[in-house]
Order: structure tokens, then C-alpha cells, then sequence
């Protein structure tokens, strides 16, 4: 048997007891549980709000979610790109356990749209087959990126919109103060700051692809150029001077980095051509433009708060605020995402339930992951037992500040490689895009990943431990 195939077999046995017991369940769901709203962006970095301390960007509806809630300031998501990140928060699983059409592993954005079919056991344990089973209606809108078998209307959901900025606000506000006879799970999928990647796909479009996306991007053009335009009356001494957000302290590619960063480049000329030709304005002005697209995000979800305050359903009703990844932001000359840094991995994790989760907490220590752990918790306050990659983890304990024995590592996949992270901030990534190349990062010393201590002899010990980890615990086989 095949690895993959047996890989396949062990875990279909192992979830059959699981998937009677959640059939078991339905239908006994106990009353009182919550209407839950998700709220995704894209593109937006963990540290693209100001409750994160950014003083470049101001976002007060994110804050009012940190500020009545709890923000983690340790989340990933399971893979820096799109659809292989949004794959995982609807399944519970990392991309990787799925091939696509050609049967090659998914790790990225092409393959993970050519996804041709799923299981029955995975079709069963999604996060809507769990809460159609726990009596709760399931609303959908915005973007989705999805393959054909994983798209929202065929799972279950009520898509309310496809568009993806003001008009899903208004669809969903409307959802949010119409009456329901029973709690909803509600995902309200924002497209920004994602139009940032305009940026430098028409500055440098030379492939055919590049020229059409340029070509047919007519509303993310004119957001970006909104995004770009200077304030008003002041020059551009000024604006550099006190408006504009200075180059990041990693500007510089990293020390010593790896094929695979250059190789990741290589495959995309405008990314190289950005980091080659763009000029230190052009770069602070990139760093603008997204503080810009992230505010115009920001004034959506403003809509949904406030008509959850409306409606009269806030204390009956669990906000959760994530992204599907961050941007490079500038960061070793990068823009876009796919990287294993932390500009591209780390992405905001909130949640807020009035009475229920402790105000303004925050959390940097543990360890979560939109993709594994968004399905066990929204399954856990739905009042049922959702479990699919067992790995992942019900966020529930941590959001109520109560004691649990949590995760110390945490796997993260890329197109260019599987990192893990640890609890004490040191990060251990194997890339294969060119060769395989091993890289042992430590934030503690080295926090914006400027250069890597994978030689250092005094960390022999620590790479060896994470090697094993990687090995045995989150990616055996690879």
C-alpha cells in the first residue's frame, strides 16, 4: 500500500468512532449556544492593527474586538497562501493531506483549486457538517477560494454575496438584525488588505498571467490607488517625513537565506523585480498603501459590530477575527506571501463573546492555528465534539482564561517548505523548494529573523530536538 494511501486508511479508522459519536450528538444540541460570526480578511499581518501596538494605522473596530475580548499574539495560519490556508479552516486539516488533480500533494494556491474530490470521512467532519449536525444554520459571504468540492453552497452554507468589500457588509449586517429560530455560524470573508498585491504585479507584470491579473483587477486598481493617494496639503518632504511608515529594521534580505527564498522569487518576476528595482519610496509607499487597504477593511467590519449592537445579540454572540495570512510588508525586501516568516505566517487571532470571555486579554504564549483549531472550538461553544485533524485544539479554555496543558510546537506547511514553531519562540524549517535546507531561527535573540543560528553550535541541541519534533510529530515522511 502506498504511503499516502495508508496514511489515508489509519485515519479513516481512526475518526469512525468519532464521526458515530458526533452523529450521536445531532439533533441534542443543548440550548443557549451562540450565534457565532467569523470574520476573515486577507492579507493582513498579526501586526496590522493598532490594538497590535502599530502606530502607522489606526482600526478600532479590531480593537473593540481585542478591547472586549482576547487577541493571541502567537497564530498562524496552517500555510502562508490563500486557498491551501482557507482549505484548512474548512476542514480542520492542513492542504497537504489533499492531492490535486494530477495527485500531487497540495501546497499551494494552483493545486489547492484542483482539489478533485474528498472523502466521505473528511466530508463528514468539516465545520459545517458539524454545525448542520448541532442545529445551527450556516450563512456564508465573501470571498471563498475554495476547490469545487469544498465550496460553501455544496457544504451546506446559505451564500448570501459573493462580493467581497461594502456590499458584504451590508448583506451581513442585514443577516446579523434579521430574526433566526436558531443560532447561525455566520462567515463574513473580507477581500483587504489583499489588494496591496497590485502593487507590484503592475509595476513589473511581464508573464502573460501577470498582465491579465493587472489587466482584469479594475476594482483592487482603484482601491490601491486610493490606498496610495498622499494626504491632502501636505508635501512629499513632510509625508515622508512624519505620514508615510518608515523601511522595517529587516529591510535587508535575511543573512544567509535560503535557495528557496531566491528560488520562490525566481518563479514570480514581479516579486524578484520588486525587490530588485523597487525603490526605498516605492517600498514605504507599498507599506502605506497597506495600512490604507487595511483601514478601508477595518470601516467593513465597523458594519457587522454595529449591527450586532443593534440586533441586540452581542452578549449572545461569539466574535471571532482572523486572516488567512499576513504580507511581507517590505520585510527582506518581500512582498506578497507563501514565505515562512513571521510577516507572512503570523496572522491576528481574536475573539470576543460579552460575559463569557474575560475583556482586553492577551495572550503570548500559546501557540494556535486558524486552520487546525478554528473547527474544535467553534464546534466545542456549538456543543458538539468536532474533531478532525486531531492535532487541532478547542481554543474554548484559553478564550476563558482557564488552565489547560497546551500544544509547546506548532506545524506550519508552505509551498517552499514545513516549519515548526515552538512555545519558547524557536523555529526550526526544512525547505525543499531547492534541495532540502534546514534553518534554525530564534526570535528571543533575533525576533525580525535577520539572520539564523542553524550553525551555531550552541544550538546544536535545540535544532536537534525541533528536527525531531518536525519529524515524528507534525511531518512524518517528510
Amino acid at each position: 500500500m502506498k504511503r499516502n494511501d495508508l496514511l489515508k486508511h489509519s485515519a479513516l479508522i481512526a475518526f469512525v468512532p468519532l464521526i458515530l459519536n458526533s452523529c450521536a450528538n445531532a439533533g441534542n444540541k443543548i440550548p443557549g449556544h451562540p450565534n457565532i460570526i467569523f470574520i476573515i480578511t486577507d492579507q493582513q499581518s498579526a501586526a496590522m492593527m493598532s490594538c497590535a501596538g502599530n502606530p502607522w494605522l489606526k482600526t478600532p473596530a479590531m480593537d473593540y474586538i481585542a478591547q472586549n475580548g482576547i487577541r493571541f499574539t502567537r497564530a498562524y495560519c496552517s500555510n502562508p497562501v490563500s486557498s491551501p490556508s482557507r482549505v484548512s479552516m474548512m476542514t480542520g486539516r492542513f492542504a497537504g493531506t489533499f492531492n490535486d488533480d494530477k495527485g500531487m500533494q497540495v501546497r499551494e494556491n494552483g493545486g489547492s483549486m484542483k482539489i478533485p474530490e474528498i472523502s466521505d470521512e473528511v466530508r463528514q467532519t468539516t465545520i459545517a457538517a458539524f454545525l448542520k449536525q448541532a442545529g445551527y444554520e450556516l450563512i456564508y459571504g465573501g470571498k471563498q477560494h475554495l476547490p469545487k468540492p469544498l465550496a460553501a453552497a455544496g457544504l451546506g452554507f446559505r451564500v448570501i454575496t459573493n462580493d467581497e468589500r461594502d456590499i458584504l457588509a451590508e448583506k451581513a449586517a442585514s443577516e446579523i438584525k434579521a430574526r433566526h429560530d436558531k443560532p447561525y455560524y455566520m462567515v463574513v470573508s473580507f477581500i483587504n488588505p489583499h489588494d496591496i498585491c497590485f502593487m507590484a504585479i503592475r509595476h513589473f507584470a511581464l508573464t502573460q498571467e501577470e498582465k491579465t491579473i493587472s489587466r482584469q483587477g479594475q476594482i483592487e486598481n482603484a482601491t490601491l490607488d486610493r490606498a496610495l493617494q498622499k494626504p491632502a496639503g501636505v508635501s512629499d518632504r513632510e509625508f515622508f517625513a512624519k505620514y508615510c511608515p518608515a523601511l522595517p529594521v529587516n529591510f535587508e534580505p535575511q543573512k544567509g537565506e535560503p535557495n528557496a527564498i531566491k528560488s520562490l522569487l525566481e518563479r514570480r518576476p514581479f516579486r524578484e523585480n520588486a525587490r530588485e528595482k523597487f525603490t526605498d519610496e516605492d517600498w514605504r509607499m507599498h507599506r502605506w498603501a497597506y495600512c490604507r487597504l487595511t483601514e478601508f477593511v477595518d470601516k467593513e467590519i465597523q458594519q457587522i459590530l454595529d449591527a450586532l449592537k443593534e440586533s441586540g445579540q452581542e452578549n449572545n454572540t461569539l466574535v471571532i477575527f482572523s486572516s488567512d495570512h499576513g504580507d511581507m510588508d517590505a520585510a527582506h525586501r518581500m512582498e506578497h506571501k507563501t514565505a515562512l516568516y513571521e510577516e507572512a505566517a503570523n496572522i491576528p487571532f481574536m475573539a470576543m463573546w460579552k460575559g463569557h470571555i474575560p475583556e482586553g486579554k492577551v495572550d503570548s504564549i500559546h501557540l494556535v492555528s486558524n486552520g487546525l483549531d478554528l473547527l474544535p472550538t467553534v464546534c466545542d461553544y456549538a456543543g458538539i465534539n468536532g474533531i478532525a485533524d486531531p492535532r487541532g485544539r478547542s481554543l474554548r479554555p484559553l478564550f476563558e482564561g482557564k488552565k489547560v496543558n497546551w500544544r509547546k510546537t506548532l506545524g506550519v506547511e508552505s509551498e517552499i517548505g514545513r516549519m515548526v514553531v515552538g512555545e519558547d519562540k524557536f523555529k526550526y524549517i526544512r525547505y525543499d523548494a531547492v534541495g532540502i535546507e534546514e534553518q534554525l531561527l530564534d526570535l528571543n535573540q533575533d525576533p525580525y529573523e535577520k539572520t539564523h543560528f542553524t550553525n551555531d553550535p550552541k544550538y546544536k541541541n535545540k535544532m536537534a530536538e525541533l528536527r525531531k519534533i518536525f519529524e515524528k510529530e507534525w511531518f512524518p515522511g517528510y
